[in-house]
């Protein structure tokens, strides 16, 4: 039998006046591959937390049972010496004092797989890593031999690696068996069967509702009897109904309408499942642009201080497609985003180009707007289409109330997207739009992308993002660009 390495007990989580988590029981077991996934702020950081004893719950009991390796999303690389080897394939530089993300993120990585832990807790590791380093990273687990509890919003590492699904919600955590392709296939068979449950539910309602409508009004005759003289009810068709005890059988048919009336307010009602009204942006027509290709280059250098990103490349960017930038980290990809942007020497880019552009930094607000009068003041669209979009980036309920100046980095980043998708604009430029952002968001983000009837050109390491999205692949190596 599997040795039991982290147990959860009656667990409440409350931070303030909020439930963050209640857990009946969870346990993990000695091979279990369990990828966690829900909402930004629905507490999956938290439960990696309880897992690791970093936070006590506010009730119940948390056991560890076995050493283990702990990732932390947002923490600093520690004092840990790592195996120089794992160092050099991850290109981590020898001066540690100044690293970017990416560094500190390989950094950690290394210090992480340079020895052998029973057990694994990682949060979100693949933020700031390129396709090697998700290679890399993949690599070293494929074949891990150990318990591993893993956090990402990378679907394509979450199908490579686990086998089981916690998924938290509404404080909660279900299991699904699986992976993250297999989770969702689990989910779209839970809404088929509500949806079916609710038909049925309408179906029942509506029978009940016609019957007792159908007594009622037969008490209503029975009523009208009562009021005739004898001649008029002799002379009714149905003169031996007519004849009986008139107050006794309406009565019978006013109690038989109330007991299926009783038997539809007993009935469990099932609701349908929500369907998001459909987005799509709409384009004026004094933006369309009718160049074939409206970004072109000839033997176009790119180059930053003495450090050569591309070399004499040529290259077409199609109108109306969604265009994928891809490459390693440092290679160029976000620099010739911000050419393009600025409209570089060497680039021909149509004169009719508006371009919108989704830098990779943090996004602050200093308006005192709330969240929906920040779009309602830069927007055409009407307010109802404008909730849509703001509900589908997980604005939801108050939160199109929240002042633009005090919201979160993640929610400032998701409201500078349904910015850019809403603006006057027919060229967009997202460069790692996925980064810091959960996989509802990032589906949601899918669905703008899909919507929007201008060009695209982005930025992003997400391999199931880049195949969801993309109609045009152009990759960075050797100081090349390439169209795959």
């Amino acid at each position: 039998m599997e040795q039991i390495c982290f147990e959860l007990d009656n667990i409440e989580v409350n931070f303030l006046d909020k439930e963050v988590l209640k857990i009946d029981r969870l346990a993990v077991h000695q091979f279990d591959r369990i990828g966690i996934v829900g909402k930004n702020g629905a507490g999956k950081s938290t439960l990696l937390k309880l897992l690791a004893n970093r936070i006590q719950p506010t009730t119940g009991t948390s056991h560890c049972h076995t050493g283990f390796g702990y990732f932390e999303q947002l923490g600093a690389p520690t004092s840990v010496e790592a195996d120089p080897a794992i160092l050099r394939r991850l290109d981590v530089p020898k001066e540690a004092n100044q690293l970017s993300g990416g560094e500190q993120t390989r950094l950690k990585l290394a210090q992480l797989f340079t020895h052998y832990n029973e057990a694994l807790l990682i949060d979100e590791p693949t933020t700031h890593l390129d396709q090697d380093g998700i290679a890399f990273f993949l690599d070293e687990l494929r074949y891990y031999y150990g318990a591993l509890i893993l956090i990402s919003h990378d679907r394509a590492v979450l199908d490579e690696l686990v086998t089981t699904i916690w998924e938290v919600q509404d404080s909660k955590v279900r299991v699904y068996s699986g992976n993250y392709s297999e989770y969702l296939a689990q989910k779209q068979a839970e809404q088929e069967r509500q949806n079916h449950a609710h038909e049925q539910f309408l179906k029942e309602k509506g029978r009940l509702e016609k019957a007792a409508q159908e007594k009622m009004k037969k008490a209503e005759k029975v009523a009208q009897a009562g009021r005739m003289s004898k001649k008029e009810a002799n002379a009714m068709p149905n003169k031996s109904f007519m004849t009986k005890s008139k107050g006794t059988s309406q009565k019978a048919v006013q109690r038989a309408a109330k007991a299926i009336e009783s038997r539809i307010d007993q009935l469990h009602e099932v609701e349908a499942v929500k369907v998001d009204r459909p987005i799509i942006f709409h384009q004026s027509k004094s933006l369309e642009l009718h160049n074939k290709f409206p970004i072109m280059a000839d033997r176009f250098t790119l180059q930053i201080e003495n450090n050569q990103l591309l070399d004499a490349v040529s290259f077409q960017l199609p109108l109306g497609k969604k265009i994928a930038i891809t490459g390693s980290n440092g290679s160029g990809k976000s620099t010739l985003l911000h050419s393009i942007a600025n409209n570089s020497s060497g680039l021909t880019i149509s004169p009719k180009a508006k371009i919108g552009y989704f830098r990779q930094m943090s996004y602050q607000f200093s308006s005192d707007e709330t969240v929906l009068q920040f779009l309602k003041n830069r927007s055409e669209y009407d307010e109802g289409f404008l909730r849509s979009v703001l509900h589908s980036m997980q604005f939801i309920g108050t939160d199109i109330l929240k002042r633009v100046k005090s919201l979160s980095g993640g929610e400032a980043i998701r409201l500078q997207l349904c910015h850019l998708f809403l603006g006057e604009y027919n060229i967009l430029l997202l460069d790692e739009p996925t980064n810091f952002l959960d996989i509802n968001a990032i589906e949601a983000l899918e669905q703008f992308i899909k919507a929007y009837k201008g060009t695209i050109i982005f930025v992003s390491h997400d391999q199931q993002f880049i195949k969801n999205v993309g109609d045009v692949r152009f990759h960075i190596s050797d100081k090349q660009l390439i169209q795959q």
